[in-house]
Parts: C-alpha cells; sequence; structure tokens
C-alpha cells in the first residue's frame, strides 16, 4: 500500500465528506479511494470513518488521525516545496576536491568565481594527490587527472593534459646529449611521485611503448618540491603541461624528447551517482565547463 497516497486519500475524504468527491477531488476512481481507506484502516487497526448511505464521518479516533494526517501531508508539501527552490538555485556546502598542484593553479580560481555568483554556497576546497573517496568522505565533485578506474561514479570530461619531460637550461647546458629515453640512464633525475610512481620511466612513440629503468636522485610527492628543483638545475623531471607550461615559456625549463610523449590524460569532474544532481553540484559542473580551459596541449 502506498501509505501516503492512502493518508491523502483518507484526508480528501474527510474534508469533503464522501468517497466520490475525494476520488474527484484527487482524479481517481472511487473504488481507489476506497481501497486506500480500508487498507489505512486495516494498517492502523481502527475504524476511521463511519459510512452510511446518506453520510460519512469521522470516529473518534479518525478525528485524531485527521490531525496527524494533516500535519504529516503539510510537512511532504514544505519538503517538496523546499526542494523545488533548492532545484532552482544552490545553496549549502560545496566540498570540491583536486590534485594540489592543479587545484591551486586553476580549481581554485574557478570555485572563488562561482562563490561569487551563488553567494548562498559555502565552499571547501580540499587539495590532495591521494585518491579521495567521494562518498565516505563527504566530497560532492573530484578533479581528476588520468585515465578513471571502474567505479560507480559519474564522469565529465572537461579537458586534457599533455605528460612531459622538462630541465633546467643551467642543467642542460652540462649535461649528456639526450636524443632518446635511453639516455636518460645518463642523467639526474626527479622523480613526482605520483605521476610516475615506479622504478621506471614510461615513453611512447609511434604505438610503441618503451620503458627506462631510473634512480632518481630526488623521490617526492610534491610537485612543487620536483619542479623547484629542476629549475634550480638539479636533474629533469616528468611533469603535467599545466605544471610548466609558464616556466617553459619563460625559458626556465625546456621541454624535452616531445616526439616521444605517451597520449595525452583525460581531465574528468566525477561525482557520485545520483538521478537528480543538486544545484550547486550541476552549476559548478556548469560553470567549469564554460569558463574553464584545462586543454594543455600545446
Amino acid at each position: 500500500m502506498d501509505r501516503l497516497a492512502a493518508l491523502e486519500a483518507f484526508a480528501a475524504v474527510a474534508e469533503r465528506g464522501g468517497f466520490a468527491a475525494a476520488a474527484r477531488a484527487l482524479r481517481v476512481s472511487p473504488s481507489t479511494v476506497t481501497r486506500l481507506v480500508a487498507g489505512l484502516e486495516e494498517r492502523v487497526g481502527i475504524r476511521l470513518l463511519t459510512r452510511t448511505t446518506r453520510s460519512v464521518r469521522l470516529t473518534d479516533g479518525g478525528t485524531r488521525f485527521l490531525e496527524y494526517t494533516r500535519r504529516i501531508l503539510a510537512d511532504v508539501t514544505e519538503a517538496e516545496e523546499s526542494a523545488r527552490r533548492e532545484r532552482a538555485r544552490p545553496t549549502g556546502r560545496l566540498v570540491v576536491t583536486a590534485p594540489v598542484l592543479f587545484g591551486r593553479m586553476h580549481v581554485g580560481g574557478v570555485l572563488c568565481a562561482y562563490l561569487t555568483r551563488y553567494p548562498e554556497v559555502t565552499g571547501e576546497l580540499r587539495l590532495t594527490d591521494r585518491i579521495v573517496n567521494l562518498v565516505d568522505e563527504g566530497v560532492d565533485v573530484a578533479v581528476r587527472i588520468g585515465e578513471l578506474a571502474a567505479s560507480g561514479l559519474i564522469a565529465r570530461r572537461v579537458g586534457a593534459s599533455r605528460r612531459v619531460l622538462v630541465g633546467a637550461p643551467r642543467y642542460l647546458d652540462g649535461a649528456p646529449p639526450l636524443r632518446a629515453p635511453r639516455d636518460l640512464q645518463r642523467h639526474t633525475l626527479i622523480s613526482f611521485t605520483p605521476l610516475a610512481p615506479g622504478s621506471e620511466w614510461s615513453f611512447q612513440r609511434d604505438d610503441r611503448e618503451v620503458r627506462v629503468a631510473v634512480q632518481p636522485r630526488l623521490v617526492t610527492n610534491s610537485g612543487d618540491a620536483a619542479l623547484d628543483l629542476a629549475r634550480r638545475g638539479g636533474g629533469l623531471t616528468l611533469a603535467l603541461a599545466y605544471q610548466v607550461a609558464d616556466a617553459i615559456r619563460a625559458g626556465t625549463l625546456r621541454l624535452l624528447l616531445p616526439a616521444w610523449e605517451p597520449p595525452a590524460s583525460p581531465i574528468h569532474l566525477v561525482h557520485p551517482t545520483s538521478r537528480l544532481l543538486s544545484p550547486r553540484v550541476r552549476l559548478f559542473i556548469e560553470q567549469v565547463v564554460k569558463t574553464a580551459r584545462w586543454t594543455f596541449l600545446s
């Protein structure tokens, strides 16, 4: 039995004084109203209405039960109206997570613009290079770079970034020639673990993958630390293009072995599965799609 429909049928009969009038108000058949009310009476264990050939009246128990019924139906109506208002404009708290460097360089600005546009939303930006469990950690949207593992999350591709090899002129000027990935074994290397977690660096050319064993001078989970040492002439490092675009333009880093770069890594927004996406999440995703330029391929 649909309990809400039964309460609506009972209230309609009580307020309109009959089953036929209630059926017309609810736009259902009289037999449907009769069945719903009978099922409700059976469920609560008391007779709610006294029926005669001429009228329908509330019993004493039915009178008291009607007060609760009206309160419940009013609460349901208020909840539905609140949900419709929520659907129309974003409110509440939006939690976004992103990789540390990408979040600092690109996500923070988009989120600030979003919060300026929607003042009834409060935001939280969590920057971490680990994969966050969105449901367990209460995250609404995550920015993820790279191919996505199978999951129950909804993903929207919003860009892509090349993986590049870079080094500073002050290092390269005195370093051995670098013409192919195998030459890296003669160089000083800096490993940024979220991008190159193992003891090998991979490259690709003409659909052929080449793996090079590496023994980095520095291993770090901080992109800032890896790039700072590279800029100081401390060695070569792998990075994503967005991380080094400004440094390459400024000449403090040089792009190396571009012909050996693997395919670009996609950038996605992901969020938990939801049939009706909350407006604060939906509008944040729309803002990223409309305003962010997160394609780093040149």
